[in-house]
């Protein structure tokens, strides 16, 4: 009888250590469904620190626009007078697992793949403020994805952190000193984090909790999504963390968002799986009207270096296909949509830069 006690109790016990395991965080070879990589599952979602009062306004939900999804996108003209560089994930081998980098000219032409590694994913790209350089994340083990910075004359590599966590949504500062990214680990956990240029004096913003995090144009605030399931909203706080405020009041926002160049905008997207539109609002979070036209699944957006354009994913030509998001753009009127991609594959989580 005490033998088979023990022996319960011992399996007892390996029921309860097995139940409580960490589940692995790490690259799978799933087809690739709605961009689900742009924004922390709903399961793992973090809360806002629970000091944050929530501010006293009620905005309205934007509604959709009544313009019909087009049938067809035009490509950029030269008559759009388009600059810079956006940077992108190309899913050339249509798995999540091995997601690379990619860059094009802003008018669509010149598209070449900067990472090497078939094997490996890379994901989460956005270029230096002066354009010689980017920062991305890419998968080293489970539970483990580093930084890295990519030099573009060269097409050398430096990894800038050393098995922090899962960190995601590099950034570079408007002065291209310091990078704030996402930490996250097995257990569902978010942070905003800061760290130097050179990947030293890594530190999280005191209090905050959240994920998809983007400088203001003076480098002194951080714009980030936070909040449980079915509550996600933006938020504000300065880099020393003071200052946290909520900015949004939309209807199942998703995450990454952008700031305009001259501090008076904001764009993010919100809406369900499949009927996500970009919104753009001011950047108290007043007046937030839907950017996009209906029927693209449109997401992930990104400003251009003047102001005038929005970078974004969406399915326009390809609506529910898996592997049919391209990169677009449009003017921040609505006006103008045009469409730079073209492939077989998925391209998404544009990022803008000189």
């Amino acid at each position: 009888m005490n033998k088979l006690r023990t022996l319960l109790t011992i399996s007892l016990l390996l029921f309860i250590l097995g139940c409580n395991r960490p589940v692995p965080v790490s690259p799978t070879p799933d087809l690739f469904a709605t961009l689900q990589a742009s924004t922390p599952a709903s399961s793992s979602s973090p809360a806002v620190t629970e000091s944050l009062a929530t501010p006293a306004f009620d905005l309205p939900t934007p509604t959709p626009g009544s313009s019909a999804a087009p049938t067809s996108v035009p490509s950029p003209s030269p008559a759009d007078q388009l600059s810079g560089h956006i940077v992108f994930t190309c899913q050339l081998f249509k798995v999540q697992s091995m997601d690379q980098i990619c860059i094009v000219n802003a008018d669509g032409s010149g598209m070449r793949r900067l990472t090497t590694e078939d094997n490996k994913r890379h994901y989460y790209a956005s270029l230096a403020p002066d354009g010689g350089s980017i920062v991305y994340s890419s998968y080293r083990e489970d539970n483990v994805y580093e930084i890295y910075s990519l030099d573009l004359n060269d097409g050398s590599v430096d990894r800038l952190t050393d098995k922090l966590g899962v960190l995601t949504g590099p950034e570079f500062s408007p002065d291209g000193k310091s990078i704030v990214f996402t930490r996250g680990n097995a257990s569902g956990k978010y942070q905003v984090m800061v760290m130097d240029r050179n990947g030293e004096g890594v530190g999280d913003i005191p209090g905050v909790s959240g994920w998809d995090p983007t400088w203001s144009p003076d480098g002194e605030q951080i714009l980030f999504a936070s909040g449980p399931e079915g509550g996600v909203q933006l938020f504000v706080v300065n880099r020393d963390g003071k200052d946290l405020r909520q900015v949004t009041n939309l209807s199942s926002l998703r995450g990454r968002s952008d700031w305009s160049p001259d501090g008076g905008s904001i764009v993010t997207y919100a809406g369900p799986s499949w009927n996500r539109e970009v919104y753009i609002l001011n950047a108290d979070g007043s007046n937030a009207r839907q950017l996009t036209p209906v029927g693209g699944n449109s997401q992930g957006p990104s400003f251009s270096p003047d102001g005038k354009w929005v970078a974004f994913t969406a399915y326009f030509d390809n609506y529910g296909d898996d592997h049919g998001c391209e990169i677009y753009i449009i003017r921040t009127d609505g006006s103008d949509l045009r469409r730079l991609t073209d492939n077989d594959y998925c391209d998404y989580q544009p990022r803008w830069g000189p």
